[in-house]
C-alpha cells in the first residue's frame, strides 16, 4: 500500500515504537492519528506532526475505542491503515501468574486488537480497503521462562489476524502482524508481575545477548510491511 495522504490509526503511540512508527508515517505524508492514554504526550507529538490528530483512548474501553473510530472518520472521511500497537507484558512462571493481571494483558493485548478490527471493517469494507497491522512480538515464535502468559495474548493476536486476512480478502482488506523483538523502550517499566532486571533502554549489550533494537529501526521495518503487504514480518 502506497502511504502517501493515507489516514492511519497508530495505537500505543505516546513513546517507543508507537510514536516511531507515528513519526515515520507522517514523514511519509500520512495522516495520522495518534491514540494513547497519555493525552499531554499525544498533544505534543500532534504539534510536532502536521495534519495529525491526538485522540485519548484507552484500549481497554470498548466505548473509547468506539470513540476512536468516529472521531477519525468524521475528521478525514476514512481509515486507510490501523495500526494495533498498544500493548503489556507480564512477567512470572506460569505456576505463580496473578489471574486479574493476566486477565488485564488479555484486554489490552486480545480484546483491544478484536475490537478495534470489528470497529474499522465495515468502514474499509465501505470505502473499498484498507489494511489493518497487528503488532505481535517475537516471544509468539517461542517458548521462554517467564513469558508465558504474555506471550499467550500474541499467540492469540497472530491467530486472530491471520484467519481475519483470509476472511477478509474478498473486501480488500489486508490483515498482517509485525514480530518485534527487543526494543529500546520502557515497555518492561510498564509491565505487569516482576520487574525485568533491566530496562531494555538503559541495558549495555552482552556478548552473545540478542540485539536491542532502537524504536525508529523497528519502525522502518514496520512501515516496510505496509507497502510490502506481507502476512508476517519479523525484525531479523
Amino acid at each position: 500500500m502506497e502511504i502517501k495522504d493515507k489516514v492511519a490509526i497508530v495505537t500505543g503511540a505516546s513513546e517507543g515504537i508507537g510514536e516511531a512508527v507515528a513519526r515515520r508515517l507522517a514523514a511519509k505524508g500520512a495522516k495520522v492519528v495518534l491514540a494513547a492514554r497519555s493525552a499531554d504526550l499525544l498533544k505534543k507529538l500532534e504539534s510536532e506532526l502536521p495534519g495529525s490528530m491526538a485522540v485519548p483512548t484507552d484500549m481497554r474501553k470498548p466505548e473509547e475505542i468506539t470513540a476512536l473510530i468516529k472521531k477519525t472518520v468524521d475528521k478525514f472521511g476514512r481509515i486507510d491503515i490501523l495500526i494495533n500497537n498498544a500493548g503489556q507484558a507480564q512477567y512470572g512462571p506460569v505456576e505463580k501468574v496473578e489471574v486479574e493481571g493476566y486477565r488485564s494483558i488479555v484486554e489490552l493485548n486480545v480484546f483491544g486488537p478484536l475490537r478495534s478490527m470489528q470497529a474499522v471493517i465495515p468502514q474499509m469494507r465501505e470505502q473499498g480497503g484498507g489494511m489493518i497491522l497487528n503488532v505481535s512480538s517475537m516471544v509468539s515464535k517461542s517458548y521462554i521462562p517467564n513469558l508465558g502468559s504474555y506471550a499467550s495474548t500474541k499467540y492469540a493476536l497472530n491467530a486472530l489476524s491471520l484467519t481475519a486476512r483470509a476472511e477478509l480478502e474478498k473486501d480488500g482488506i489486508v490483515v498482517c502482524v509485525f514480530h518485534p523483538r527487543m526494543t529500546a523502550t520502557n515497555f518492561g517499566k510498564n509491565a505487569v508481575g516482576m520487574r525485568m532486571h533491566e530496562d531494555r533502554a538503559a541495558a549495555p549489550a552482552r556478548p552473545g545477548a540478542m540485539p536491542i533494537d532502537t524504536p525508529q529501526a523497528v519502525a522502518e521495518k514496520l512501515v516496510g510491511q505496509i507497502a510490502s503487504e506481507e502476512a508476517e514480518v519479523m525484525m531479523s
